[in-house]
């Protein structure tokens, strides 16, 4: 069954690829077609054998983008990446957040996708700006936004699963429990993934062979994740932080470490939006319809009033302030990843029937905007930087 899934998402992949749409659309329309709303290949029966897949390419992702976080590049970059990566990922918070609680009613619901939309997919605008070879302003502040912008994603959604797991649960919010019991969390994700990483490094530091490399690096984002687990840490997060560790804490041969592991994360991905998309009920899409709608919809005005907004407070070029937001709208890996914990973290009866009716809308909404925001995202790129003037058409 993971072997049809592999084959077949992969096919359907290059398939979107030769028809320049995104190939992460053709992983989860295979989903689609296995899953419970078409063939039944992928259903609950069997879905708790893919558990492990779904957690191993949340860990892969985090160490991904913990790999991306260099101190070395954040800090030429000044206060105009920071303004604007805060700004525009609260800017989407807060208006899905608000919104979708005046249209349902329900916080915990609302707390949860406001957190969701805060990320931004950015293999697919990455893949634009190196297709057209841009170059300038616009190009380089976008590049630091979606290096950074997932890891701060993460921390909002720390926060936000904590209340609605509270609120879930009927229990009376305090606000320094509410403040302090997830930034505890949080603390205690980074400093997880920082001492691993560090032993790592130290376990590594007379490797050459590729598969030494490789098997110990596996080994280092296996265990996080299993010790984020137990200690009910985000498992995204502690990776995260351990890839910052491998990427600012040594010089030696830190690029061939992520190079190794790109080499089998590809087949995670692939099987990871197969089983997304196999989550995805066609027939319950119209029934959520308007939560889908409203939050396509005002996801996209946060990002790009919360860009606009950050490029001016941090007196960012014309161009930057201009046409930075369409370059956030992509939305994949990191949102999906999130919306599967927060099924996994609600969706086993502990939080009642509300937790897991929560669970399911989240992974069901955000499977189906990612199409969505998949198909127009990488379009949007590529006319925000032939705007700016910054493509080689």
């Amino acid at each position: 069954m993971v072997g049809l899934a592999l084959l077949l998402g992969w096919g359907a992949g290059l398939l979107c690829r030769r028809l320049k749409v995104p190939m992460v659309v053709g992983y989860i329309l295979v989903g689609i077609l296995m899953g419970k709303s078409i063939l039944g290949i992928f259903n609950d029966d069997n879905f708790g054998g893919l558990v492990y897949f779904t957690y191993l390419a949340l860990a892969c992702i985090g160490f991904d983008i913990g790999g991306e976080l260099a101190f070395r590049k954040l800090r030429h970059l000044g206060n105009t990446i920071l303004w604007i990566s805060i700004l525009e990922s609260l800017g989407a918070t807060v208006l899905v957040t608000l919104v979708l609680y005046l249209y349902t009613r329900d916080l915990p619901l609302a707390l949860v996708f406001g957190a969701l939309a805060s990320a931004t997919a950015p293999a697919a605008t990455v893949d634009v700006l190196r297709e057209y070879q841009a170059s300038g302003p616009l190009t380089t502040t976008v590049f630091a936004v979606v290096g950074i912008d997932d890891g701060i994603a993460i921390i909002i959604y720390a926060f936000a699963i904590f209340l609605a797991k509270f609120l879930l649960t009927g229990s009376e919010v305090h606000v320094a429990e509410a403040v302090l019991r997830p930034f505890g969390e949080i603390l205690g994700a980074l400093a997880l993934g920082m001492a691993i990483g560090l032993t790592f490094l130290f376990l590594v530091r007379n490797y050459t062979a590729r598969r030494g490399l490789l098997v110990l690096t596996l080994g280092a984002i296996v265990l996080t994740t299993g010790l984020a687990n137990a200690l009910h840490f985000s498992l995204i997060l502690a990776n995260m932080a351990m890839g910052m560790a491998v990427v600012n804490l040594t010089r030696w041969r830190r690029e061939d470490l992520f190079e190794i592991m790109r080499g089998i994360t590809q087949p995670l991905f692939v099987i990871f939006f197969v089983v997304v998309g196999s989550q995805l009920m066609a027939g319950k899409l119209l029934q959520l319809g308007w939560i889908g709608l409203l939050y396509i919809a005002f996801r996209s005005l946060g990002k790009q009033a919360g860009a606009s907004l950050g490029g001016m407070v941090s007196r960012a070029p014309e161009t930057v302030r201009k046409y930075l937001g369409l370059c956030l709208f992509s939305q994949a890996g990191v949102a999906i990843g999130l919306s599967i914990q927060t099924m996994l973290e609600l969706g086993g009866g502990s939080f009642g029937t509300a937790g897991v009716e929560l669970g399911t809308k989240a992974i069901s909404v955000i499977a189906a905007t990612t199409l969505f925001f998949q198909l127009i995202g990488p379009p949007c790129t590529r006319y925000a930087i032939i705007k700016a003037g910054e493509a080689r058409v």
